[in-house]
């Protein structure tokens, strides 16, 4: 993509010319080159290039000026293209807002205007990738800058290690980019740096990768959620008290003296022990008071009879989860949140504290439908929201990433999404979840808010650490044919024939 120059800066009647904004005239043919909206352009200066992009066109002729004119020479029953050459007078004018300068120091920003009269050029493919900070050849291929045909690479570390989140409307493409971010995560080469990827999947939307048919079924490891089961002796009496709030302190204190008796007992003797082991050490507990012991029991109960307590871990975390590898846990067959939420809770503090104690290579969390799980709603509502925060506010540290997908960013814990540095934000119509977005995401402006609404099916704005500066892109086709999904008449004829 070679430097081509396509306009002249003109001065404007809204005083540009200024350091902010400038106005440009096409000066080539539009069968030559057509100019859209959102192009990037690039002026050349003595102090440096300028980059700036199209923030507005718009096309203007000398001969159509006057309404009372044109009405006067329509209504006479000629038309002005037929008295006069006003073909030859018809221009575009581009408004562009700068984004800024390349200088020999690096890029800097614009404190100065550009000159009426100078050339505006097409940016080279190198100065566009190295001005929105992408990658050249080592990075995550998500798509496309359309209008420069230019393949955008992001930087592994820049769009994970500080979390992301991904934000859109149902049918805007969420999944779907989460599939082409996963294509990418699994066909990274160890010299490249290979993360283990876990994926929440609460609507069975990512099973497909496991698939005898799908080129990552060798690294993928599809585990139903009924399946599941929880590490009894992992689990701390604070922990029971996060899966049953109404446990009180007293409660939690004489819970801690019956697992400390078992871990002395049975663990260090290689036993094991469930939840029904610790109902029956408390039932023949004389020391406990009565009412207090019914309770706990009644609570130990409660969650003995959601089946996810055994005596070992169930699938063992530290050994399936592995460096380009990624481990599905599908939800969809779960009515209850609270059961979900359970298993996203055990299975993050379980990843959160190998990872500290580096046991598990770093790990990329990717939690779809997050606003069910951390939630903006009080704690006692969202037994997993505490985890996802702590995650969040640390987990980068540990190279412990989350990337949170929601179609209802408004009602995400909010402590959760600030602490998301990128945010890849597809089509959203709903006013408070736009106003929430441009609260939280930092390098967001008024005009790049206003166009999320118009926003295409799998097209995106990409802000934050990933890139230095906003970007729009088209969300690349998968290569994963196995997730494809059946339109409503599709579905209606396979269940009648």
């Amino acid at each position: 993509m070679a430097k081509k120059s396509i306009g002249t800066i003109i001065v404007s009647e809204d005083n540009t010319p200024n350091p902010t904004e400038f106005s440009f005239v096409l000066t080539k043919p539009e069968e030559e080159f057509r100019l859209n909206k959102g192009m990037y352009i690039v002026v050349p200066t003595d102090q440096g290039e300028v980059i700036g992009t199209i923030s507005e066109l718009f096309k203007t002729n000398r001969y159509f000026s006057s309404p009372s004119a044109v009405r006067a020479y329509e209504t006479s029953g000629k038309t002005l293209a037929s008295i006069f050459p006003s073909d030859r007078w018809e221009h575009i004018i581009a408004k562009a807002k700068t984004l800024g300068i390349i200088t020999e120091i690096g890029i800097q920003r614009l404190l100065f205007p550009v000159s009426p009269g100078d050339t505006v050029f097409t940016p080279e493919k190198n100065t566009l990738v190295n001005f929105l900070g992408l990658e050249k050849t080592n990075g995550l291929n998500i798509g496309k800058i359309e209008q420069h045909d230019l393949d955008v690479h992001l930087n592994l570390t820049r769009l994970l290690q500080k979390h992301a989140a991904i934000l859109a409307i149902s049918g805007a493409g969420k999944s779907y980019t989460v599939s082409v971010l996963l294509e990418e995560l699994l066909s990274r080469k160890a010299e490249q740096g290979r993360v283990a990827v876990v994926l929440f999947d609460v609507h069975g939307e990512y099973i497909g990768f496991g698939d005898g048919k799908s080129p990552f079924s060798k690294v993928v490891n599809v585990f139903p959620g009924a399946l599941v089961q929880f590490a009894t002796p992992a689990i701390t009496p604070r922990q029971f008290a996060v899966y049953e709030p109404q446990i009180t302190p007293a409660q939690s204190r004489e819970l801690y003296r019956t697992t400390s008796k078992f871990y002395k007992e049975k663990i260090k003797q290689g036993e094991s022990y469930d939840i029904a082991d610790i109902i029956a050490e408390l039932e023949k507990d004389e020391q406990i008071n009565q009412r207090s012991k019914e309770a706990l029991v009644g609570w130990l109960y409660n969650l003995e009879s959601t089946r996810l307590f055994g005596s070992a871990e169930n699938p063992s975390l530290q050994e399936i989860i592995q460096p380009g590898k990624i481990v599905i846990f599908d939800l969809s067959d779960f009515t209850s949140i609270k059961l979900k939420q359970m298993i996203v809770y055990y299975i993050l503090t379980r990843i959160f504290n190998m990872r500290k104690k580096s046991e598990i290579p770093p790990t990329t969390i990717i939690l779809e439908e997050s606003h069910q799980f951390a939630p903006e709603a009080r704690q006692e509502l969202a037994i997993s929201k505490s985890i996802v925060e702590t995650i969040a506010r640390e987990g980068r540290k540990f190279f412990t990433s989350l990337v949170l997908v929601s179609q209802r960013p408004v009602k995400l814990s909010t402590t959760a999404l600030s602490q998301c540095n990128t945010h890849i934000i597809m089509k959203v119509l709903n006013p408070y979840d736009l106003d929430f977005i441009g609260r939280s995401s930092e390098g967001i402006d008024r005009a790049t808010l206003n166009s999320i609404t118009t926003l295409g099916v799998g097209e995106a704005i990409i802000v934050g650490n990933a890139v230095n500066h906003p970007i729009f892109v088209k969300v690349r086709k998968r290569k994963i044919k196995t997730l494809e999904t059946q339109t409503l008449e599709e579905s209606a004829i396979n269940y009648e024939t």
